[in-house]
């Protein structure tokens, strides 16, 4: 199937258009844009006859075929708002390339129940992240076919517990999970696993990344590093997103995931209020154009809101600087950890 460009509008992911499926080949320059994000999906369909067996997952008994089409949607949709995603202030600027590229290159199905661990203090038990790295050889994809995230697609249902990302590698695990060393295979190259919930749809499987991105930046700002009081000086954090150790909005910015610039609550993204942010002119001084915002101008959706967020964040060509310091292409970040890290880099160029 031809590889739909990832410049069209994210309409096109629920038409069908499908990450490239091929075998591993050199990566690309290490400047070359778009990098590209060799992905290794794996799907746990525990069956009984030809439905999933509710009693394992605990909320969904649909059949296998619609299971997998669904799944084989939130792929193709997560993919391509990622890819939509990573193109700068693509909103005003129509002819904005993407920094990211999402290439699966191996996909592996199970007709069998996630392998579970004992967790302490918890009524459920939790995902055996091991034992799925282990199933499917987890070093072959990674070390010697460059994957660098596993979207796993399973079940929660309240029947077991997961991470809806988690991170392993030379460098630790920087990611939304408690962040225990010991809960994946540590190999040569850092690797993410994002846990897809399949009862849930596409906009809370890239709400996974979303996460990620946050926990990704904010420990490259030394935000982990950094007393709370102190964190509305954070370039992130402070200056980008626009809140303070309370997590809420107390400077309408560019917000996070949960919290638009308009928001009053968690996971306010349909607020109808009007707020004065510099969102689209957003400079690490303050000194952006500000316009009146609401969640019209993303629709009220949750999935366009991340993707418009996510176009707000300093990418290729941004053009910004902070103390005459040009800020990097943050997508590198996610694109190439191991190198920011052996690198030192930081959000703004040295």
């Amino acid at each position: 199937m031809p590889r739909c460009p990832a410049w069209l509008p994210l309409v096109l992911a629920a038409l069908g258009c499908a990450p490239t499926t091929r075998a591993a080949a050199p990566a690309p320059a290490a400047d070359k844009l778009p990098w590209e994000i060799r992905v290794l999906v794996v799907k746990y369909f525990p069956v009984k006859g030809d439905r999933i067996d509710q009693s394992v997952t605990g909320d969904w008994g649909e059949t296998l075929e619609a299971t997998r089409a669904k799944c084989d949607g939130i792929v193709r949709t997560v993919a391509a708002t990622l890819e939509e995603g990573s193109r700068f202030r693509a909103y005003k600027d129509p002819t904005a390339r993407p920094s990211l590229r999402y290439t699966v290159v191996g996909d592996l199905e199970y007709l069998e129940p996630l392998p579970l661990r004992p967790k302490e203090g918890d009524g459920v038990p939790m995902t055996d992240y091991n034992k799925v790295m282990e199933r499917v050889r987890i070093r072959d994809w990674v070390e010697g076919k460059g994957v660098k995230e596993v979207w796993l697609l399973g079940y929660h249902g309240g029947v077991i517990g997961l991470w809806e990302s988690n991170m392993a590698g030379p460098f630790g695990d920087v990611s939304n999970s408690s962040r225990d060393p010991k809960d994946l295979p540590v190999l040569k190259s850092t690797y993410t696993v994002y846990h897809y919930n399949y009862q849930r749809g596409p906009s809370e499987a890239t709400e996974d990344h979303m996460h990620q991105f946050e926990a990704v930046f904010n420990f490259i700002d030394g935000r982990d590093r950094t007393p709370p009081e102190q964190w509305p000086d954070l370039l992130f954090w402070g200056k980008f997103v626009g809140s303070d150790r309370s997590h809420k909005i107390v400077r309408p910015g560019g917000g996070w995931s949960h919290y638009p610039p308009n928001a009053e609550n968690d996971y306010d993204w349909g607020n109808p209020r009007f707020v004065e942010t510099d969102i689209e002119d957003w400079k690490p001084d303050g000194s952006g154009r500000k316009d009146r915002v609401s969640s019209d101008r993303w629709g009220r959706s949750s999935l366009r809101w991340f993707t418009y967020w996510m176009q707000s964040l300093p990418g290729a060509a941004s053009g910004l600087a902070r103390e005459g310091k040009p800020l990097r292409n943050w997508w590198l970040f996610i694109a190439d950890f191991d190198r920011a890290m052996r690198e030192k880099m930081t959000l703004c160029e040295e």
